[in-house]
């Protein structure tokens, strides 16, 4: 029988050396039941990451599993040169909720893919390479995504046709605008904007792209309103925005289906992904009809939107809009985050305690009283001794000081309590 320690042997032999399994000790994960996973050596753990924000209603979820296998006895693959009606029936419901007039849709099988897709449409509808992106940003590992990602840790390369520049965003613990208030914040974030376009562009801009949430970045919060403000500078010069709603969307942050919203703005465009077909390949971009009209080149998709994808998509969306997931997020976000306080108040090397519903983070940090160096060593000590106790996070953050906190949709309050419990165990355990 495989083990843990045997399957990461052949990993090392065989994977790309670049790709990095999460722990220092990895684990494989062998089968999952809801909030709960399973791996090859029997060991169980309460998933809170949900492999990257992904299996978003939980593991084996009933409607999903039956879902896939009703349509897998079918035909598993036709590609958009066909008429398939789970991908027009997915795409009619994702464009009615997106928010966008006249919206069309655009099946990807990645996040990364979507985002790529969205700037070439931008920069084409726009006669325009001039991109703005947030710091502190990741948009995904493809060419053109890697040119709007604002991560020294996370780049492979800066080679690219884009001309890119990057605005001060919402991150703040170590920023130049730490001390900012909330309501200043903002302004100043806009003043930048402008000088940016005034310093360092022609005016002519494509687009700006960003997250309503700082995913990869640790679940950075700008205050609501913040991209509203800023498309009214954008919108003196034309430039279409861009949400990345790869993490934000379908009802994560709990007060909205989407990030944008938060915001007071539609955007041009949305991207989807990660948890859309709660764990199938399936991702996308909505934009207005007029945007998508002006690709006039020969087109098609080979996996996006394929039969087994929508069918696992459509069964996910109705499943999170028929069981209110939204105000479950809402609610369980609450409960944690008001659990995870005094904890953070009080352990010296909890830096910063943010999130919004089921996003939620914890930034380490290390030093003295006062100092907020922060410390990726402590991050990692923190999800190793987590997962030595049976629960699963993620970690992120421009340092890789972050741990993310994302449990599933429908996560219950026993669910959120023990995972509560594990973490004040594993804090006290590291003091």
């Amino acid at each position: 029988m495989s083990t843990n320690a045997s399957l990461l042997k052949r990993y090392r032999s065989i994977m790309a050396p670049y790709l990095n399994p999460l722990y220092e000790t990895p684990i494989s994960i062998d089968r999952g039941e809801g909030s709960f996973v399973w791996d090859v050596e029997g060991n169980e753990y309460l998933d809170f990451f949900g492999g990257v924000l992904t299996t978003m209603i939980g593991h084996n979820n009933p409607a999903v599993t039956e879902a896939i296998q009703s349509q897998a006895s079918k035909v598993l693959h036709t590609s958009t040169l066909y008429l398939s009606e789970p991908m027009i029936e997915l795409g009619e419901e994702i464009g009615a909720a997106s928010g966008i007039l006249d919206a069309r849709v655009f099946f990807t099988t990645s996040g990364s893919e979507a985002n790529d897709t969205a700037l070439m449409l931008a920069t084409s509808f726009r006669n325009s390479n001039e991109v703005l992106a947030m710091r502190n940003s990741y948009h995904g590992r493809t060419f053109a995504t890697q040119a709007v990602t604002s991560q020294s840790s996370w780049l492979s390369s800066r080679i690219s046709g884009l001309s890119v520049n990057y605005v001060q965003g919402p991150y703040r613990l170590r920023s130049p605008f730490q001390d900012i208030p909330d309501e200043k914040l903002t302004d100043a974030c806009v003043a930048d904007l402008q000088q940016i376009i005034d310093t360092a562009t022609t005016g002519n801009i494509a687009c700006l792209i960003f997250e309503p949430i700082q995913g990869v970045g640790g679940f950075a919060i700008p205050p609501d309103g913040f991209y509203g403000q800023m498309e009214k500078t954008l919108s003196n010069h034309g430039a279409l925005l861009i949400s990345d709603e790869v993490q934000t969307g379908w009802g994560r942050t709990g007060e909205h289906f989407w990030g944008y919203q938060a915001h007071g703005i539609i955007p041009d465009m949305l991207t989807f992904a990660k948890g859309v077909g709660n764990g199938i390949t399936l991702a996308g971009v909505v934009a207005r009809a007029e945007i998508m009209e002006n690709i006039t080149a020969l087109n098609f998709s080979t996996f996006g939107g394929n039969p087994l994808s929508a069918a696992a998509g459509l069964a996910t969306f109705r499943y999170v809009t028929d069981n209110n997931l939204q105000e479950n997020a809402l609610k369980m976000g609450a409960r944690l985050k008001k659990g995870l306080t005094t904890i953070a108040d009080t352990t010296p090397w909890i830096g910063d305690l943010r999130g919004r519903g089921l996003m939620i983070a914890l930034e380490m940090v290390e030093g003295g009283a006062g100092v907020m160096e922060p410390s990726s060593t402590r991050a990692g000590e923190f999800i190793e001794t987590c997962k030595d106790m049976g629960l699963l996070l993620g970690k992120g953050g421009v340092f890789g000081n972050v741990v993310r906190i994302t449990p599933m949709l429908n996560v219950t309050e026993e669910e959120i309590d023990q995972g509560l419990e594990t973490i004040v165990d594993a804090v006290n355990s590291l003091d």
